[in-house]
């Protein structure tokens, strides 16, 4: 079901209509007031009209260095309904104030009324997204982020442009501003008013409202689970990556591309419609779970358009005549519209990128403490954004044209993504997973509620190929401990991709003893710390397609930690490139390629009723093979696992 039919829905659309129309609102009053000051050259105290546009964006953004900490604070200790309320009031009367700056023609009072919407911003934000969790479930968070991304990015096309649009229609227009914001701003309330009544998830914390301390403390809640600390750095590398785009953009529409203001505005719809439809397909390609996969898929897909961009940029050539050309014309010239799918797909893969993030920190952080962990965001983000103003500022200072900075946030993106897979393994983990389920194979997750979203079980899977793994762990929506091959689970980059995912390497009893019994000890660690355990009881890769017997080692899992066992049955990956038909596996390329294969999740069987022969005659019913015989062991074998042999064959030399 697409995540549209949220909009239908009491828990959602209240919070989806507070949103857009406080986003909206936001970019119409910014942006009339920007072209306000430029084009009737607006001055204050002495300081030239194109300086206080400059200045703008620091008022408006100078609120969540000061009042950050403070929202936090607030949105955990008070139930975020009220809270949210409250920023809607304080917005109408914020707009009442802008309608009387308007009228008088009074800068000084709209650029304190454009503090006072950086702050109704600063505080909505923590109770905005903290609250989705609580509103949402586990299926619908992806599609609820994602839905809250693509209205916050089409209220800042639309507002841009109503706001261009009523300065342009004149004085009689512009006296009518302050009645549009108001109206605007009293519809969000209204909205607000049918936001879910959820009781305060820390009514206990203390509230300081001095601005210094909170926010140390807030940044150190950000950084108590690391990997969320990670995301929440990844989320403002992308705030700083989308200012620099956005600042860039009308410079880069007017110098090179030669084109006037309507050029400008396309390139922002193209901008801001690209991360709504790419946003939207995080919620598809997701299957309405997390997929952090997606996150590697972006950053690589934002470097990559990026760099296009800089060599589009290099190769067009601007008009020799002074005449800046409108929309239609730009479009009509050699290489705009590859210019324009540049700008649209660096969008859609943001919106890859800034989903799954968002989802991430909302699920991993604890209840009590979400609020002030998107409060830290937030003040992240507005430093982030600061600093590529600084950088801009240098590179254009230093002579850098603008195909030129496109090329270095293009090159930084890629160090910053870089640095971020490599301290956590588990985005690349998981984009591998999804590449080998999306690109590799088509894959199909059949009962996939199968799967426990909480608490411990064992996963027992019959073993096909080399990336089993693979595929169950991109059908699980949690992670998922493999016990694998000890030589195996060496390979450096085997290891370096389950550095997090807490591989268990295993051996035969006749190899290693020892190192199987800590096997067993790690099993019983994870499983009562409440996680999922994969195993593969054949014990080897098939070699017929056929099921081989069982091995009990599954028995003495479950009879020293009685958890349920969820069987699992790989079906279709038999004579694709990674398993072992007419010979072995890997050396036949593009066999099987994108075929179509399936995990089949049956019933989660319960501790009582577990043998590995009961476990093979389930699986074997799942992928409607024939019951293998029962497991003879040989002496001095394991219960289960894999042999040294089990490994990758080496290619012989030619």
């Amino acid at each position: 079901m697409s995540q549209f039919h949220l909009l239908t829905e009491r828990r959602f659309w209240p919070l989806f209509w507070t949103q857009f129309l406080g986003a909206f609102n936001d970019n119409l009053f910014k942006n009339a007031l920007a072209i306000l000051i430029a084009y009737r050259s607006m001055t204050l105290l002495g300081i030239e009209s194109a300086t206080i546009v400059v200045a703008c964006a620091g008022i408006f953004i100078f609120p969540f260095f000061l009042f950050s900490a403070t929202a936090g604070q607030l949105a955990d200790h008070f139930p975020k309904w009220i809270l949210i309320r409250w920023v809607k009031v304080w917005e109408i009367g914020a707009m009442i104030l802008a309608g009387v700056g308007f009228a008088t023609d009074s800068l000084a009072l709209l650029l304190v009324v454009l503090f006072f919407m950086g702050m109704q911003s600063t505080f909505f934000g923590p109770a905005k997204y903290a609250i989705l969790p609580e509103l949402l479930d586990e299926h619908s968070l992806v599609g609820g982020n994602a839905l809250v991304a693509m209205a916050t990015f089409l209220a800042i096309l639309l507002g841009t442009i109503t706001g261009g649009l009523v300065v342009a229609g004149g004085d009689r227009w512009v006296s009518r501003l302050g009645l549009i914001v108001v109206t605007v701003a009293v519809l969000g309330l209204v909205a607000s008013l049918f936001v879910k009544k959820i009781p305060a998830a820390n009514p206990d914390l203390p509230v300081r409202l001095e601005p210094v301390k909170p926010t140390i403390d807030i940044l150190r809640v950000t950084r108590h689970v690391h990997t969320v600390f990670l995301s929440v750095l990844a989320i403002s590398w992308f705030w700083f990556l989308g200012a620099s785009f956005l600042s860039v953009l009308p410079n880069f529409s007017k110098e090179v591309l030669g084109g006037g203001e309507t050029v400008v505005t396309l390139c922002l719809a193209t901008f801001c419609v690209g991360i709504g439809i790419g946003s939207m397909l995080c919620e598809k390609f997701s299957r309405r779970h997390l997929e952090l996969g997606l996150v590697p898929l972006g950053s690589i897909g934002i470097s990559l358009f990026a760099l296009d961009l800089a060599f589009s940029g290099w190769r067009f050539a601007a008009p020799i005549s002074g005449s800046l050309s409108t929309a239609g014309e730009f479009i009509g010239r050699s290489g705009a519209v590859h210019v324009l799918i540049d700008l649209f797909m660096i969008a859609v893969f943001s919106g890859f990128y800034t989903v799954p993030l968002m989802t991430f920190i909302q699920q991993r952080s604890a209840l009590a403490e979400r609020s002030r962990v998107i409060a830290g965001n937030n003040i992240l983000n507005a430093l982030f954004i600061v600093a590529s103003s600084v950088m801009l500022v240098v590179m254009v200072a230093n002579g850098l044209t603008y195909p030129a900075i496109f090329l270095v946030l293009a090159l930084l993106n890629v160090a910053a993504a870089a640095y971020i897979y490599t301290v956590v393994p588990e985005f690349l983990l998981r984009f591998i997973s999804w590449c080998a389920a999306n690109i590799i194979y088509r894959l199909r997750i059949d009962n996939e509620e199968g799967i426990p979203e909480e608490g411990a079980a064992v996963l027992a899977a019959n073993h096909v190929s080399f990336v089993d793994w693979l595929l169950i762990a991109a059908a699980s929506p949690r992670p998922v401990r493999f016990v694998m091959a000890e030589e195996f689970s060496r390979l450096p980059l085997v290891r370096f991709l389950f550095r997090d995912a807490k591989v268990i390497p295993i051996v035969s009893a006749e190899d290693n003893p020892d190192v199987l019994d800590r096997a067993y000890d790690r099993i019983a660690d994870e499983l009562e710390a409440g996680e999922l355990v994969c195993i593969f009881p054949e014990g080897k890769i098939t070699n017929d397609g056929r099921l081989s017997p069982f091995r009990p080692g599954v028995e003495r899992i479950v009879e020293r930690t009685p958890v349920p066992v969820v069987p699992v049955a790989l079906v279709g990956l038999w004579g694709s490139f990674f398993s072992r038909k007419h010979g072995p596996a890997m050396t036949r390329p593009f066999r099987r390629f994108w075929s179509r294969v399936a995990v089949r999740v049956g019933e989660a069987m319960p501790p009582g009723a577990v043998s590995a022969q009961a476990v093979a005659e389930h699986i074997a019913e799942l992928g409607r093979w024939d019951v293998p015989e029962a497991y003879e062991p040989p002496p001095a074998n394991s219960e289960f696992g894999f042999r040294n042999s089990e490994l990758p064959p080496k290619h012989p030399k030619q």
